[in-house]
């Protein structure tokens, strides 16, 4: 098969080489970036498209890794030229993060088009995406799913098939939302002991032994305590990622308050100019002392 990336930042570039290591035909990348989508096809051996169509016209398989609801909406949609365009026969492996009814709404028109969509959310990051170890929860047609899996466990440790449109993007966004309501805890956590003096370090090792602990702690307890934020999954993301859980739940009737505790903290970070900082960069409106950011609010 030969298979496309539309978005090629810090996951999908990561899962494109992973795929050309694993020695599968990486034809065509695409990215509004235009200059990380050529230096992307130079390092590969594969054609930079220019046009959404080039990589549908290039590929049986694509790979869609974008950033929200309105990018996923225009690539498959724009006017003139979009990823639909003679699209039929075609399977596309979406794996943005994306309110579930994108998920729907996008597969509708691909069976319009005489395609098959499948939604591919990740529950991991740009390590897991290089080395192949990816948790992927899948939602769509058993068929697109049958289609898509020899490839999808080339990138993943685990492939999940979670059921119809839309249900794995549900599942996502409760992951997100809880993985964001663990890191705005933990930073509160650390934050109070370091203005109590405690040593970090002790802290951090009785959390992992305790009712404490959480995959949080693992990955970004330290780096929150060495004020190291490199960007694995950032604060903008947090945000919105909470944000898609807090719609599913206003569509319910259901009130989230810490859902929408931990959504404002990421705004916050946002409007400061963090947003582009790792999750764990939360700590800076925790921390006592923390330069302006803090504000000296523990």
């Amino acid at each position: 098969m030969n298979i496309g990336f539309v978005g090629v930042g810090r996951m999908g570039a990561n899962m494109a080489r992973r795929l050309k290591d694993r020695h599968l035909h990486v034809t065509a990348v695409y990215d509004t970036n235009r200059a990380a989508a050529t230096a992307l096809a130079a390092e590969l051996g594969c054609a930079a498209a220019q046009d959404l169509s080039e990589v549908t016209a290039e590929s049986d398989v694509i790979f869609t890794v974008v950033t929200d609801d309105a990018a996923m909406r225009e690539i498959f949609t724009t006017s003139g030229d979009n990823l639909l365009v003679n699209a039929r026969g075609k399977l596309f492996i979406n794996c943005a993060t994306i309110s579930p009814q994108v998920h729907v709404d996008v597969g509708k028109l691909a069976e319009k088009a005489g395609a098959q969509t499948l939604e591919t959310c990740m529950a991991s990051s740009i390590t897991q995406a290089r080395e192949g170890s990816l948790y992927l929860m899948c939602g769509g047609s058993e068929d697109a799913f049958r289609k898509a899996e020899p490839i999808l466990k080339e990138l993943a440790s685990t492939v999940r098939f979670v059921g119809k449109a839309g249900e794995a993007a549900k599942v996502k966004a409760l992951v997100n939302m809880v993985m964001n309501i663990n890191t705005a805890g933990l930073a509160e956590g650390l934050g109070l002991g370091a203005a109590l003096g405690l040593d970090l370090e002790m802290l951090r090792e009785i959390f992992s032994q305790t009712g404490a602990n959480s995959r949080v702690l693992e990955t970004d307890g330290e780096d929150m305590q060495n004020r190291d934020h490199s960007c694995f999954f950032s604060a903008a993301h947090a945000a919105k990622d909470s944000g898609i859980a807090l719609e599913l739940a206003r569509h319910l009737g259901l009130e989230l308050p810490l859902a929408r505790a931990t959504k404002e903290q990421y705004k916050r970070m946002i409007a400061e100019g963090l947003g582009e900082l790792d999750k764990s960069g939360i700590a800076e409106l925790t921390f006592k002392g923390r330069h302006k950011h803090s504000g000296d609010r523990v």
